[in-house]
C-alpha cells in the first residue's frame, strides 16, 4: 500500500511542475498578450525605363566647362617609362662589363649591381 501511494505521488509530482509553466488568471484564461499588428507592406515604385532615342537626363550631361583654354595646349599627363625586364637588364649589364674588360667573377657582381640599380 505504501509502495502504491509512493508510485502515485511520484507520478503526480511532474504533472504539477508542468502545470506551473502555464500562467492563468483566476478566471481560468491564459494570460498571453495579443501579437502586434504586422507592419504595412513597403511601397514599391517601378523606376521609369529610359527610351533609346531620348537624351540623357540633365544630371548626366556634361555641364561643367572644360579645362582647355583657347590659345593654350592642354597639359599632357606624363607617365614614367616602363622598366625593362630583368633578363634584358642583366644581358645589357653583362655586355657593358665585357666591354669594360672585366673578368667572369667581376662581370657577375657588376651585372647584379647594375641590374638592380636600373
Amino acid at each position: 500500500m505504501r509502495k502504491l501511494a509512493a508510485i502515485c505521488l511520484l507520478c503526480i509530482l511532474p504533472l504539477s511542475a508542468a502545470f506551473a509553466q502555464i500562467y492563468t488568471t483566476p478566471s481560468g484564461r491564459a494570460v498571453l498578450p495579443p501579437p502586434p499588428a504586422p507592419p504595412p507592406p513597403p511601397a514599391i515604385t517601378v523606376p521609369q525605363v529610359p527610351k533609346m532615342d531620348s537624351p540623357p537626363p540633365f544630371e548626366l550631361q556634361n555641364t561643367t566647362p572644360g579645362y582647355v583654354q583657347p590659345g593654350k595646349p592642354p597639359k599632357q599627363v606624363l607617365k614614367p617609362q616602363r622598366r625593362e625586364s630583368f633578363d634584358r637588364r642583366i644581358s645589357r649589364c653583362l655586355d657593358e662589363a665585357a666591354a669594360m674588360g672585366l673578368g667572369p667573377g667581376e662581370r657577375s657582381s657588376y651585372s647584379r649591381n647594375c641590374a638592380h640599380q636600373r
